[in-house]
């Protein structure tokens, strides 16, 4: 199972007129509650992460591993989408990546990007979209849970 997961405003309440706090490693602090919204959904599904957010290339995967970690996440793998070379918007990115990806298991896309509304049905059905200013929540557990437990169906 894998979880598609957006940081800014999903994970770090996206405020357009100020900058975020950091920790000492270099990256935003984690709201507490979507930390305990993604505590929840991994340990009841064991999901992996695979980084759709912009700043998915600005660690290595092991710095993103010890960066969850440094904000109470224990994640037993991660992952990111490849490198965004032609500037893709989020859409054309979680949509190649569907499109080109062998043997895909059952995920969820967790984000706030609006533009995701546009996604293909079969990928849209297994969207949680969060609110920026607010993020990942605990009234999105049941529907991501609920997403990871629906086997994929190809039309």
């Amino acid at each position: 199972m894998l979880i598609l997961l957006d940081i800014d405003g999903v994970m770090v309440p996206a405020k357009s007129w100020s900058s975020p706090p950091s920790l000492g490693d270099g990256f935003y602090i984690f709201n507490s509650k979507s930390v305990a919204a993604l505590n929840e959904i991994i340990s009841k599904s064991h999901a992996s992460i695979i980084l759709t957010t912009s700043h998915k290339y600005s660690f290595t995967l092991e710095k993103w591993k010890s960066i969850f970690n440094n904000r109470g996440i224990s994640i037993k793998s991660i992952d990111r989408l490849p490198k965004n070379t032609d500037h893709l918007n989020r859409l054309e990115e979680i949509t190649n990546w569907f499109a080109t990806s062998e043997d895909i298991e059952d995920f969820v896309i967790i984000d706030d990007d609006k533009t995701l509304n546009d996604l293909p049905e079969i990928l849209k059905k297994r969207l949680v979209q969060t609110k920026p200013l607010i993020g990942l929540t605990s009234s999105h557990v049941y529907d991501t849970l609920r997403i990871l437990d629906t086997p994929l169906e190809f039309v």
